[in-house]
This record gives C-alpha cells, sequence and structure tokens, in this order.
C-alpha cells in the first residue's frame, strides 16, 4: 500500500507519489529483472525534489520482515542493503519515497564478481549533444575492437551509460583497472573532448568518462529509474540507432512518456544476460593498446 498518494514530489509537473509508485508498478517487468540482487541505494526525497533530499543505503529498522537484505561489511560495521526482489520490494522503495534506486554492478549471493561493466559519460555542459553523441559512438567501438558488446542508456540527467555484460568471472579490481584503462584509451584518442579529471575544475569543458562505477560499493543509476529532476526523466535503454541518429538525449524519456516507450520497443535490454563475456581477451588487448 503506498501512503500518502496525493503528496507531490515533482512541483513543476504536479507528478505525486501516486503516479510515481505507479509508474515503477506498471515497469516493474522490466526493471526487476535488471535490478534483481543487486544491493541498493535509495535516493529518497520525502519532500519532493523541491526540497533536498537524502540517500540512504543502510535499512536496519522500519522494514517489513519479507523484505530481503543483503549485510555489507563497511569499516565500521554493517550496511543492511535492501534487495528488490519483486514488485511488491520496488514498491516498498518508491513508497520511502525514493525517486531513484541506485544499484551496485555486483549481485548477491558473490559481490565480489560484478556482472557488468559501467562506463558514464558526464558532459561538463548540456549545449553540446553531437559531442556527446560522437563519444557514446567512439566507446561503442573501442569496446568492439576489444571484442565486446555493448549496451547504451540514458542517465536520465545529463549523459549515457554504456554498459558491457560480463560472465562474473573477473573480480571487482580487475572490472575496475580494465575499464580505467578503457576510458584512459579513449581520453587519448580524442583529449580535446574527453577527460578522466573528476574536479569539474579540471574538465576544462570536456566530457567526463567516467569509470568510477565499477568500484566495490559503488552505484549507477537502475535501468528505467526515474531521475530527481525536473519532468521526471527516466534512465532508459536505447539503440544504437537511435544515438546514431541523434534521435535520444539523455532526457528524452520520461515517467510520462515511458508507457508509449515501452510499448513500441519492449525491454531493449532483455539479451543483456544472455550476452555475457569473459573480460580475459579484452584486457590483453587493452595492454597491448597501451592503456594506462
Amino acid at each position: 500500500m503506498i501512503t500518502h498518494p496525493d503528496k507531490v514530489l515533482f512541483p513543476d509537473d504536479g507528478i505525486t507519489k501516486g503516479e510515481l509508485a505507479s509508474y515503477y508498478e506498471a515497469i516493474a517487468p522490466l526493471l526487476v529483472p535488471h535490478i534483481r540482487g543487486r544491493p541498493v541505494t535509495m535516493e529518497r526525497y520525502p519532500a519532493g525534489i523541491g526540497k533536498k533530499g537524502f540517500w540512504q543505503k543502510d535499512v536496519s529498522k522500519g522494514f517489513p520482515e519479507w523484505l530481503e537484505r543483503v549485510d555489507v561489511p563497511k569499516k565500521d560495521g554493517t550496511v543492511h542493503h535492501p534487495l528488490v526482489t519483486d514488485v511488491r520490494s520496488l514498491l516498498w522503495i518508491a513508497n520511502q519515497n525514493t525517486i531513484t534506486p541506485h544499484v551496485w554492478v555486483s549481485r548477491v549471493p558473490d559481490l565480489y564478481h560484478p556482472d557488468v561493466c559501467v562506463f558514464d559519460l558526464d558532459p561538463s555542459r548540456d549545449d553540446e549533444p553531437d559531442v556527446l553523441r560522437a563519444a557514446a559512438l567512439a566507446l561503442r567501438d573501442l569496446l568492439e575492437e576489444l571484442g565486446l558488446a555493448c549496451w547504451v542508456k540514458t542517465t536520465g540527467s545529463k549523459g549515457f551509460h554504456i554498459v558491457v555484460s560480463l560472465d562474473g568471472a573477473a573480480t571487482t579490481g580487475e572490472v575496475a583497472r580494465f575499464a580505467h584503462r578503457v576510458g584512459t584509451r579513449l581520453v587519448a584518442r580524442d583529449p580535446d573532448r574527453l577527460t578522466q579529471e573528476f574536479s569539474k575544475a579540471d574538465r576544462g569543458g570536456r566530457i567526463l568518462v567516467d569509470t568510477g562505477r565499477n568500484g566495490y560499493s559503488a552505484t549507477f543509476a537502475a535501468a528505467y529509474a526515474v531521475r530527481a529532476k525536473p519532468g521526471a526523466p527516466v534512465s532508459a535503454p536505447c539503440t544504437w540507432e537511435e544515438i546514431e541518429r541523434g534521435d535520444v538525449l539523455p532526457r528524452t524519456f520520461t515517467l510520462r512518456t515511458m508507457a508509449d516507450r515501452v510499448a513500441r520497443v519492449g525491454d531493449l535490454w532483455a539479451d543483456m544476460r544472455k550476452r555475457r563475456r569473459s573480460l580475459t581477451r579484452a584486457m590483453e588487448r587493452i595492454r597491448k593498446m597501451g592503456g594506462a
């Protein structure tokens, strides 16, 4: 049951908590398979996105007995992350005024072997969509040179997420090092427009090739997640053809347009887990290319 369904979470758009929950309930058949078993960090906005929200990793009290959790060791104790396993658990998270579920790149029971590798293209400016599109396509082409298929989704914010599906053999450290080497090679090919400098002050207006999503306990916005931005944009899977044509921008799809989108294209990431790949050869190839 959704409490206070009339609470307005997106004041500029009149989108309520009930509408957000209805979206997550409708999208659950597509979203849950991608999020199932991944520790969740909840990005919560109890007073709506017009007020400051907060991030919650630990669920130690106030949760139903049926909600599955995973205990993750940390320096000073343990974090009890919630897990989304079905529609009911997804709606419980939404009922906490969670706009965006952020998830790990690995799943229980083995959190030390990721099943995806994530690249986050984060532009410094929003007014150069062609540069962002070129960067996404360049990264796709580099990954293909390494023998890896990849998938793309909008972030619902400023950029794109490019994702490689893994067989789970490589460790977190190996995946993180591989991603960094790929980022280094990509930046070397276009240093005037791309960077690995995390600080905006050091980017010089360039697009950040962020590979930090692959570290242990790092997260990224789940596929089909709503973002806490005006218009309720969605982090939505798209096709490489849409990227090539310039049909899709980071905030093209929204909570209110996704029903039509899904009716037309279904789950564009449905075959991702069927195409899991080893990183062994790709790591050797990127080393030979000179990735740092």
